[in-house]
């Protein structure tokens, strides 16, 4: 298999860390006009709470997912990308999708709890199976 399938789903997770930051920013720029908050407020974050749940998800972006580009970078070293490391990659950027989509609208804290553990799980099996490979390759 073509190694380097595994980069697509961490462009995507890329991709969707760009455009939670551009709602961050688009959210606050309204909230400035809207006098809700002054610039200044963003000094030490003092977000209006529709800014404030784009930039939290901005933050979560930088949390699970960076266990997420390692595995997938460590797949790729190995050569052990097939199609259950990369079905499982794009699970978890899926998963990560429907949790930021879920925190920036509607901001349902269950159902977003549901799909971080989602998430959580596949990135988990991830690992796992990282581990089953090279336990292989191990002979």
């Amino acid at each position: 298999m073509n190694q380097t399938l595994i980069f697509w789903p961490m462009f995507a997770q890329v991709l969707l860390t760009f455009v939670a930051y551009l709602v961050m920013s688009k959210r606050r720029i309204a909230a400035v006009k809207a006098g809700e908050a002054r610039a200044r407020d963003f000094e030490v974050p003092r977000d209006p709470e529709r800014s404030a749940t784009a930039a939290r998800n901005v933050a979560n972006q930088f949390e699970l997912p960076v266990l997420f580009y390692v595995v997938c970078l460590a797949f790729h070293q190995v050569g052990a990308v097939g199609w259950i490391a990369l079905l499982l990659a794009w699970a978890f950027v899926a998963a990560r999708v429907a949790h930021a989509w879920l925190h920036m609208t509607t901001n349902i804290v269950m159902l977003r709890r549901r799909l971080f553990i989602v998430g959580f799980a596949i990135v988990g099996l991830m690992w796992a199976w990282l581990a089953v490979a090279l336990l292989t390759m191990a002979g």
